[in-house]
């Protein structure tokens, strides 16, 4: 699959998937534009990465559930590039781990509701706007949760179905509304060995691949590659779908 000559954005790009997948598309011949909102360092470490690729990068400061940062993201785009020809949403709020996770179940809602669902929305809507003035428009990729189809018990996916579930609704909706101009789709992921899964109980590590069909978990690379699909021509035929990258969970 190839991106060259493509310009990507992927937001929360500092660690994680998000790192992950700005360097899947960077290997397949992208231009990179990456966000950050506290952890400059990481973003600038990926940036550091993508340049060792021989690949173009622009490193910028947005917290995307504000609706002036999403506006600034737009106006560096188009200085720093002149257009995005995908556009990830990758950025979300960590209730799991650090302060996240000692956050109470109110406080962890409201969060998950303002970054994770309100800030897929504004930032897809800013990116519909700019891809309508592209004469190619555009691929707009969102990020939601293996199991908001079937639902999982516990405070913690209980709060993540609410806004997960609701970015997938939203982007089979925008998929319809956009089209034929703009693509849209979703990636699903599910166990992903990032800061969560390594600090897990070992038990629960444990038994989350023994209920895996493909016995292991996930690596932020096995998400890199579905979404160099996604953002590529390869998938020129691809909107309002869901890829699930579970290793067959669900």
């Amino acid at each position: 699959m190839n991106l060259s000559e493509k310009c990507v954005l992927v937001t929360g790009a500092s660690s994680g998937i998000g790192r992950a997948i700005a360097l899947g598309c960077a290997d397949a011949g992208a231009d990179l534009a990456i966000t950050y909102r506290r952890n400059r360092d990481g973003a600038e470490e990926t940036a550091t990465l993508i340049r060792e690729r021989g690949r173009r990068v622009e490193v910028i400061e947005a917290d995307v559930s504000r609706e002036e940062d999403i506006a600034a993201l737009v106006k560096a785009l188009g200085s720093h590039f002149g257009r995005v020809d995908a556009w990830i949403n990758n950025a979300g709020a960590d209730i799991l781990t650090g302060d996240g996770g000692r956050l109470s179940r109110r406080e962890k809602l409201d969060l998950l509701l303002r970054v994770d669902l309100r800030g897929t929305i504004l930032a897809s809507w800013a990116a519909v706007d700019f891809m309508r003035g592209q004469p190619r428009g555009g691929t707009i990729i969102n990020m939601s949760w293996d199991h908001v189809g079937i639902g999982m018990a516990g405070e913690n996916p209980i709060l993540y179905s609410a806004a997960k579930g609701g970015i997938l609704s939203f982007s089979k909706s925008l998929a319809r509304e956009v089209a034929p101009q703009i693509r849209v789709n979703v990636l699903a992921p599910g166990f992903i060995e990032t800061s969560f899964g390594e600090g897990a109980n070992e038990q629960w590590r444990r038994d989350v691949v023994e209920r895996t069909p493909l016995k292991r978990w996930g690596a932020p690379e096995d998400l890199a590659g579905a979404a160099v699909f996604l953002a590529s021509d390869a998938s020129a035929f691809v909107t309002g779908q869901t890829l699930v990258v579970n290793g067959g969970v669900v």
